[in-house]
């Protein structure tokens, strides 16, 4: 039945968070590089929740570890939930400011500021088009 998870879903699923930037009606978007999973895809950077932080913590991490920026991260505004084949995910889409864009990324092969009205224009990772469907009606 869709939208039923099946226990081993539920007991496997990734709680993962993806950072969502906005400014001047643009949003923050990175594409993954040629030697990651689903490389070439764009999508809101940020990554796997770990051990006990908070999911604040994680994207904090996340952000200087993949971008090499500070960050703070604020409220959790929308979320995901999709099944890859290499695994189920929860994405939690949290407000973010970045401390610099000075960035070193680690993980991506292009940054990018898009338009607001192009963002559904881009080949986003399937866990991040609701997300960026959140984001074109909340901030229009």
């Amino acid at each position: 039945m869709p939208g039923i998870l099946s226990r081993h879903q539920r007991l496997t699923m990734k709680t993962v968070t993806a950072a969502i930037a906005v400014r001047d009606r643009h949003v923050f978007l990175a594409r993954r590089a040629d030697d990651q999973a689903l490389a070439g895809f764009w999508e809101f950077p940020g990554g796997k929740l770990e051990g006990d932080e908070t999911l604040q913590e994680c994207l904090v991490r996340e952000l200087r570890e993949e971008l090499g920026v500070s960050s703070t991260a604020g409220a959790v505004l929308c979320e995901s939930i999709y099944h890859y084949d290499h695994g189920s995910i929860r994405l939690l889409g949290i407000e973010t400011e970045f401390g610099s864009i000075d960035f070193s990324p680690t993980v991506h092969d292009q940054l990018a500021w898009v338009p607001l009205d192009q963002l559904l224009l881009r080949q986003l990772a399937p866990a991040d088009i609701p997300i960026a469907e959140f984001i074109v009606e909340h901030f229009r």
